[in-house]
């Protein structure tokens, strides 16, 4: 008996100096490495690191919601607060997980000249958006994120992107005629609230995109993807590092039967894809990504995981950059005449096409513009999977670093006094010439995991807004409450309503 129990407390003590070395002598032994080389930030406490400090600050920030329409928003104001405290570089942790804050011009630039697939996109919170993203293109690493962009990269290349044009003027008719009866029926005038209509047709475009005669599954993968979007887009630490998802919680059991039903759908559509691809030579995203792909044991998971990741970014994303145009052009009515006759007089009366849309210069310093105030990514996110020197810090293994979008596109030492305001002229010579260092412009990420579909991206927004500013005039409604909001996207909290009117 007395064996047992001496075996029984030296198994807990054994267990308990491990939990102690991993969840705090490790992560402050890699904090100790950057303190000396002079990096100072925020006292964190043990197993809450920084957290408790990051969820007041972020409380005290929610309770302005609604507040006067003004550009200068902070969605992580304990960045803010840190970096007038520690400067544009500094330490803190989130649980025993030690993190880099770098808004520094000269460190950024270096980062974005590393091709060393030993700085990596960051594994924190892997395990919470598993679901969403599983191993694919956004989340993986070293030779496999490698060998991922070699075969999805060339689909999104400019050319490819074109061809895709007159399918996207296509999605744009329901939209369109949907607005001009609401208009007709508001005898001359509509309030609409615009956010799912261009979520919709985003998501039509995708459809199509992927798999051209089955979108109808497509957007049947959307909406479960939506849902499933909403679920995940409050990431818990707890949940994280307790490994509390595999628990059959009400919340995680929703999630994995979305995440099934996704993967059937998917792989039901894939099936179908390469049965009709020996008739035809004129392939759908789907059917050229399983061309390149070729076949392996892992084809399934590498279909299933990046298709779901084209979907989230490819119209998530675009369609809320598309609402934050539409948004920031109602309240400016002056760029929207002048972008309105812009796109007109190169219309000249047709639908949009590849060559139009290249001319479409003043509507893209808009859109630019736009992708500046409000970058549909807060943070990106990185992490040292090997020891690393970036920006003259030798950096240990495991050090994840967050640069966050908003603090480079809204400093008034990079853009000048005006940044906070809607500027789309700062832009009328190219991003280079728009702000003093342009490599701190990143709406789209840096470096060699800049997003692959930015071309698809522009091109899409480009004809979804020159369609609309061709067809109507649109005031914002006094509805209006402006709350950006930090979800795994900025997006406006409330949605965003518009007095939409057809134009003469």
């Amino acid at each position: 008996m007395e064996f047992f129990l001496s075996f029984g407390i030296l198994s807990f003590c054994s267990l308990a100096l491990y939990l102690y070395n991993v969840l705090w002598l490790h992560p402050q032994k890699i904090c100790k490495k950057l303190r000396r080389q002079g990096i100072d930030g925020p006292k964190p406490s043990f197993l809450h690191g920084n957290l408790k400090e990051m969820k007041m600050l972020a409380m005290e920030e929610k309770r302005r919601d609604g507040e006067a329409i003004i550009h200068d928003y902070t969605p992580l104001p304990y960045f803010e607060k840190w970096r007038k405290r520690y400067g544009s570089i500094f330490l803190y942790m989130m649980g025993n997980v030690p993190f880099l804050h770098v808004s520094n011009p000269d460190f950024l630039r270096d980062m974005s000249h590393c091709a060393s697939l030993d700085l990596g996109k960051s594994t924190y919170l892997k395990e919470t958006h598993e679901p969403l993203f599983g191993n694919s293109i956004v989340k993986s690493n070293g030779k496999a994120w490698a060998h991922q962009r070699k075969i999805i990269a060339p689909e999104f290349f400019l050319e490819k992107v074109k061809a895709m044009v007159n399918l996207m003027v296509d999605c744009m008719e329901p939209l369109t005629k949907s607005w001009e009866s609401k208009i007709e029926q508001g005898n001359g005038s509509a309030e609409i609230k615009v956010d799912e209509d261009l979520q919709n047709f985003s998501a039509e475009v995708i459809s199509r995109a992927c798999f051209r005669d089955s979108y109808s599954e497509g957007r049947q993968i959307v909406l479960k993807l939506r849902e499933m979007l909403r679920a995940l887009s409050r990431p818990n630490l707890l949940v994280e590092i307790a490994g509390l998802r595999y628990l059959p919680t009400r919340l995680n059991r929703e999630i994995w039967r979305l995440n099934k039903e996704v993967r059937s759908l998917i792989l039901k559509v894939t099936k179908e894809n390469k049965e009709r691809e020996e008739h035809t030579t004129n392939k759908n995203l789907l059917q050229a990504i399983l061309q390149n792909a070729g076949d392996s044991s892992d084809t399934d998971d590498f279909i299933v995981d990046n298709c779901k990741t084209i979907y989230i970014a490819g119209h998530e994303t675009t369609a809320i950059t598309a609402v934050w145009c539409l948004l920031l052009l109602s309240i400016d009515q002056e760029w929207q005449s002048r972008v309105r006759a812009d796109v007109v007089e190169i219309l000249g009366g047709c639908p949009p096409d590849a060559n139009s849309i290249q001319k479409m210069k003043m509507l893209t310093m808009v859109i630019q513009e736009t992708l500046r105030l409000y970058p549909p990514t807060a943070v990106i996110a990185r992490e040292t999977l090997q020891d690393i020197k970036l920006g003259g810090i030798q950096i240990p293994k495991g050090v994840h670093i967050h640069t966050p979008v908003t603090s480079l596109h809204h400093d008034s030492s990079i853009w000048g006094p005006d940044v906070h305001e809607f500027n789309p002229e700062r832009f009328s010579r190219g991003i280079s010439a728009a702000c003093k260092f342009p490599h701190t412009y990143v709406p789209f990420g840096f470096g060699s995991r800049t997003c692959l579909g930015q071309n698809f991206a522009m091109v899409e927004l480009k004809i979804l807004l020159s369609l609309i500013l061709s067809k109507f005039s649109f005031s914002l409604s006094q509805e209006y409450r402006h709350c950006p909001s930090m979800r795994l996207l900025i997006e406006p909290k409330f949605g965003v309503c518009l007095l939409m009117k057809k134009c003469n």
